[in-house]
């Protein structure tokens, strides 16, 4: 028996050091760059979205702007002869290419590459993690990593856990176990037998009551008969936790912030892991790079760290790119004169018309006035000519006496305000000057005319107000249209007097009536003419220009909606509404930007032959659309299955 053990300890030796030693030949293999993992792009085909039912053909008919019929074919050269022969697109699985032209949607591109880790460089017993970095206009973040773990480092990871589970299952939760209830029953039996008889009584008893009925508290009897030493070995137990952890699970498995983390069981071929990063677009972001970073380990040590790969490139093609940037102007009618106006609550005593400043809010209503004709006076822009004062009252009292009081009221704030207005110029730094020899003297005051108007009773606004109180009830209102008809303004009053809500009229809604409207009369300095017509920048339409090119199309959009011009119509193809986008571009002149753009439409929505002729008219109108055409993945897609623009 113990020679079988021998031998059987003898070959898990020998296999052990067998498997060490691939290992490290493996890692060596690694270290000197063969195998090592590579981070390519996908497939460099673009398909396009096919919106239509279409016939797809692998030549087409299209007529140049002279009318001629041209022939188009899918085709490829032939490296011995050098000729066009019209084959099928085949599809690679991998490309070696370090760039790819991406399309911009909606403020946003996918990033689409391959992580391919050879099967060479896989083992068992090692965790691979690889770092794609991404870098842009000059900042980097780190992606989400993949892992890839060995199945016989997966195994450790989990007995690690298990080791700690185990330790955990001894550490004892309940604490009453640590007591000899036996014991401390025989206790309470023969010495306090008055408690044991509540041995099966559940009526709660406080540790104090326990304490003064007996002399030793409930904590005192189960310290007593409780198991100290087992007691401390638990709780240095707990205390160990974290410790015993770190011991045990030396490389946590980890779910959280990784985009893969995979197990491979055996080693049949490469693997290969498809990335795709969405990312939010910003201005001036035309490029992105991906490098691929990783490490190599075996348990929490680290074997080897992956060099940076070769950086993959995405140019990022939007066609806020294409945005037309001329200033937009409209006109604008400048008027000579001008109006402002407001609306103030003076409260007058009941038959009065002299101001009281501590009545109500007088102070602060008057002062709020002043402040206003403060501004006016010291605007630059504009002179102020007249101020016309309006005074309403409210209906109790015979009508032509509040005819009278509404005169009188109005009169009383213009003599007020045109004091104030007086004292307000002298205030004024302009009001005076200093002549060619330093003396200080005062400008002449320009007198500003008070224009005073009267309407009486404010029936009107009482209307207003009752239709939109919420103490009134339906049938209260009612009744006050019912009595608003009479044409007779003091039977109305009379009326209204005798209805149980008057008295919430008279207190509440009369005292906002008796109001002062102000209306403040303008004109332009040194401007003669009435009006003049001159030409602004249009703010509304740059803002959307400006949203546009920091592709944000919803504000765009929002914005630019009305012109429905060329602007409109790259909006619209940023979120993807093509049809409307097609609407308006249809309709204007085709200049080359206009042929160009519904190239791309017609090519999203899968009519080729319609896109290849557009396009060609662009580029020629315009040589630069040729270049253009290789970052939209739209057009290049067609460039390369029709080989346009051979001849550049």
């Amino acid at each position: 028996m113990k020679v079988k053990t021998a031998v059987i300890i003898g070959a898990i030796a020998v296999f052990a050091l067998t498997y060490s030693c691939g290992s490290q030949r493996k890692l060596s293999a690694i270290k000197s760059g063969n195998p090592a993992a590579s981070l390519v792009l996908g497939k460099d085909v673009y398909v396009p979205e096919v919106k239509q039912v279409q016939t797809m053909r692998d030549t087409l008919r299209i007529k140049d702007d002279d009318g001629r019929e041209l022939m188009i074919m899918k085709a490829f050269r032939d490296e011995e002869t050098g000729d066009m022969v019209a084959t099928e697109t085949l599809d690679a699985a991998i490309v070696t290419a370090r760039f790819r032209n991406i399309a911009e949607r909606h403020g946003k591109v996918d990033l689409a590459f391959q992580i391919i880790v050879p099967a060479a460089m896989q083992d068992s017993k090692w965790q691979l993690r690889f770092y794609p970095d991404m870098y842009m206009l000059g900042d980097v973040e780190r992606l989400e990593p993949v892992v890839i773990t060995g199945n016989s480092y997966r195994k450790a990871q989990l007995r690690g856990y298990q080791q700690y589970e185990r330790f955990l299952s001894r550490i004892v939760e309940d604490t009453t176990r640590f007591v000899n209830m036996r014991a401390l029953e025989i206790f309470l039996r023969r010495n306090i037998p008055q408690l044991y008889a509540f041995k099966t009584d559940s009526t709660f008893v406080s540790d104090e009551q326990f304490y003064t009925m007996y002399g030793v508290s409930e904590r005192e009897a189960v310290e007593h008969y409780t198991n100290q030493i087992a007691r401390s070995i638990n709780e240095r137990r707990k205390e160990k936790m974290d410790e015993m952890y770190a011991k045990y699970v030396k490389v946590p498995i980890v779910t959280e912030g990784i985009r893969l983390d995979t197990v491979m069981v055996d080693k049949k071929g490469d693997f290969i892991y498809n990335y795709v990063q969405t990312i939010a677009t910003r201005p001036r972001l035309r490029k992105v790079d991906i490098v691929l970073s990783g490490d190599i380990y075996e348990q929490d040590k680290k074997l080897y760290a992956i060099p940076e790969s070769d950086p993959l490139t995405f140019y990022i093609s939007s066609v806020s790119g294409l945005t037309d940037q001329t200033e937009r102007y409209m006109t604008k009618v400048i008027e000579r004169h001008a109006d402002a106006n407001t609306t103030s609550n003076i409260d007058f005593k009941v038959g009065k018309s002299n101001i009281d400043l501590e009545l109500g809010n007088n102070r602060r209503e008057l002062g709020r006035i002043r402040k206003t004709l403060s501004a006016l006076l010291q605007n630059d822009t504009y002179l102020l000519d007249s101020i016309i004062v309006t005074a309403y009252a409210s209906p109790e009292g015979r009508e032509s006496l509040n005819w009278r009081l509404s005169r009188a009221r109005s009169e009383a704030i213009s003599r007020y305000l045109d004091d104030q207005i007086k004292v307000l110029q002298d205030s004024l730094d302009r009001a005076v000057h200093y002549d060619e020899s330093g003396r200080r003297v005062r400008a002449d005051r320009v007198r500003i005319p008070f224009l005073s108007r009267y309407r009486g009773e404010n029936w009107d606004r009482l209307d207003i107000l009752v239709d939109g109180d919420d103490y009134l009830t339906e049938g209260d209102k009612s009744r006050y249209d019912l009595l608003r008809r009479v044409p007779d303004l003091d039977g109305r009053e009379a009326l209204l007097g005798r209805e149980r809500f008057y008295p919430y009229l008279r207190d509440k809604l009369y005292p906002r009536l008796r109001s002062v409207a102000f209306d403040f009369h303008m004109h332009r300095k040194d401007m003669v003419k009435d009006t003049i017509h001159t030409t602004v920048l249009d703010s509304t339409y740059m803002r959307g220009v400006n949203a546009l090119l920091n592709m944000d199309y919803d504000a765009a959009l929002a914005l630019l909606r009305p012109y429905e011009d060329f602007n409109t119509a790259i909006a619209y193809m940023g979120l993807d509404r093509d049809w409307s986008a097609m609407d308006i571009l249809s309709k204007m002149y085709p200049s080359a930007p206009v042929n160009y753009l519904i190239a791309i439409l017609n090519a999203r929505m899968g009519n080729e032959e319609e896109a290849v002729a557009r396009y060609l008219r662009a580029c020629g109108q315009d040589p630069s659309f040729v270049h253009r055409g290789n970052l939209d993945p739209e057009i290049s897609y067609l460039i390369k299955a029709y080989n346009l623009n051979e001849e550049e």
